[in-house]
């Protein structure tokens, strides 16, 4: 980042860059005076807090709740925690009907298995609020509104009115899109926030969403032993992803044992002794599908209630996030607010790992100092189901809507010794610009999509690709550790830089 030690504030005044900055002093832990007020404190928004204290800004950071948001509490951490435990179940069965290894499952000590994954989300919380309070950030606890461009009220014991000198940010995030005809309760009805919460494991289970949140709890469920439905009102599963990654997904559930509906949609549903009976209704036909639980996961929708944006001169669009102004500084008509997560409308990911690198755009914008605008395009996006897809930059489809002439090269997993021992299929495909006139160069990497196991792992190679504009060509210069499935990627630059060993 270079020397911050002359990082100056508005007035001139040379400011401590060692980390706490002013914030360390005890008559600043008490006053309602910051550089910068964080409202929200998730992954968007202890990332903008840290970051801006470790430039010698004041942060107050206002949460209402928990430290670490829905993804360290209900979300990324304690599911991945989940869908890890589910591949050692898958594992037991492999290694028995595959390998020869007479191992058997007895049981799922639920207990046991949600105590581990509490005692990774209990860690992961105190080593946010440790880094929070160390950098000296000041956390305030209770609900924040806004009362102005630079002011915010702060409903709570430690509360009151704040300004801040620089900016705001709002980092509040979202909750599950629900469905007007069903109320959760938490039990027979829940939704991807209270899901892994309900009590025990359900003998069968009736998804409602074929995006990346119902398909992971599909296949969380399913490798836990429950019979598992699967409905997605779109054409195909990841609508988003590109259509191969689509296709291969669908094939991997169904091998499964899992139900897939697609084209498909709930009309009607009981909650009955047992659970739920619903009507779906598909392409051919209404059918009845009955199963112990019902999970809601037909997206997620912006958390702007209590806010009072319009104090400070803002609005929300018809989905209900608060659009910027200028996407390169990620700042509102509002000169000074600055929005984070999942208040970001399309084509924004509304992803974790996003949010992040949104973090530390914001804040170094605050500090004044230089920093690349995030381009939604390199965000990885990544399905921990079994098995994983994951992917980066342009589909297919998205690059000849645009009207690019585009070379295309799909390699399934198996045409690498790795892949057949892991025996899961899947695929690699890439999609890059042709040039020349008759389009027979192959340009940049426009788009990577990836299918098997382990390819969340897979994708870092892949992100730096598509980001750097790197050609076919420049990537089969390098070389790919044998045998391994990253191997497959490297093969597939091969094809389509002319120097394949083997045509697909």
């Amino acid at each position: 980042m270079g020397d911050l030690s002359n990082l100056s504030d508005p007035s001139g005044t040379k400011r401590d860059s060692g980390g706490s900055g002013d914030s360390g002093d005890s008559a600043d832990r008490n006053s309602h005076e910051a550089d910068v007020i964080v409202i929200g404190g998730g992954t968007g928004g202890y990332s903008t807090a840290l970051r801006a204290a470790a430039l010698g800004l004041r942060v107050v950071l206002a949460e209402r709740d928990l430290i670490g948001g829905t993804c360290l509490h209900r979300g990324c951490i304690p599911s991945k925690a989940m869908l890890h435990a589910a591949e050692l179940v898958d594992g037991i069965a492999e290694a028995r009907e595959r390998w020869g290894v007479k191992a058997t499952l007895d049981a799922v000590d639920w207990d046991a298995l949600t105590a581990t994954r509490d005692a990774i989300v209990t860690r992961n919380h105190r080593g946010v609020e440790g880094h929070l309070e160390r950098a000296g950030v000041r956390v305030v606890r209770g609900s924040a509104r806004l009362t102005g461009a630079r002011s915010v009220f702060v409903a709570g014991p430690d509360g009151g009115e704040f300004t801040a000198r620089r900016g705001i940010v709002l980092a509040t995030g979202s909750r599950p899109r629900l469905l007007p005809q069903l109320t959760p309760d938490g039990r027979t009805v829940v939704t991807s926030d209270d899901a892994l919460f309900a009590a025990g494991l359900p003998e069968s289970v009736l998804v409602l969403g074929g995006g990346a949140i119902g398909v992971e709890y599909a296949s969380f469920h399913r490798s836990m032993g429950a019979r598992v439905t699967l409905v997605e009102a779109a054409g195909r599963l990841l609508p988003l992803e590109d259509e191969d990654v689509s296709r291969h997904l669908a094939r991997g559930l169904k091998k499964r044992g899992i139900t897939v509906r697609t084209d498909s949609t709930l009309t009607g549903a009981d909650v009955t002794d047992h659970g739920v009976r619903a009507t779906v209704r598909t392409p051919r036909g209404e059918e009845t599908v009955e199963a112990e639980r019902l999970l809601v996961a037909v997206g997620r929708v912006p958390v702007t209630d209590g806010l009072d944006l319009a104090a400070a001169g803002l609005t929300t669009d018809a989905r209900g996030c608060v659009p910027p102004a200028d996407p390169s500084r990620l700042e509102t008509a509002v000169p000074g607010i600055h929005v984070v997560g999942d208040l970001l409308p399309p084509p924004f990911p509304g992803l974790a790992h996003a949010s992040f690198a949104e973090g530390l755009l914001v804040a170094e914008v605050l500090a004044g100092v230089p920093s690349r605008p995030v381009d939604p395009a390199t965000v990885p996006r990544v399905t921990y189901s079994s098995p994983q897809t994951a992917a980066v930059g342009l589909t297919e489809a998205e690059a000849r809507a645009r009207g690019l002439a585009v070379r295309v090269n799909t390699l399934p997993l198996t045409a690498v010794a790795k892949g057949m021992v892991h025996g899961q299929g899947g695929m690699v495909k890439v999609v890059a610009a042709a040039e020349g006139p008759d389009g027979a160069a192959t340009g940049p990497v426009l788009g990577v999509h990836l299918v098997g196991p382990h390819v969340s792992e897979m994708i870092a190679e892949s992100q730096l690709l598509v980001a750097w504009d790197a050609e076919p060509s420049d990537v089969a210069q390098h070389i790919h550790a044998h045998p391994t499935l990253s191997e497959a990627i490297g093969e597939a630059f091969l094809t389509l830089a002319g120097r394949g060993l083997h045509q697909h």
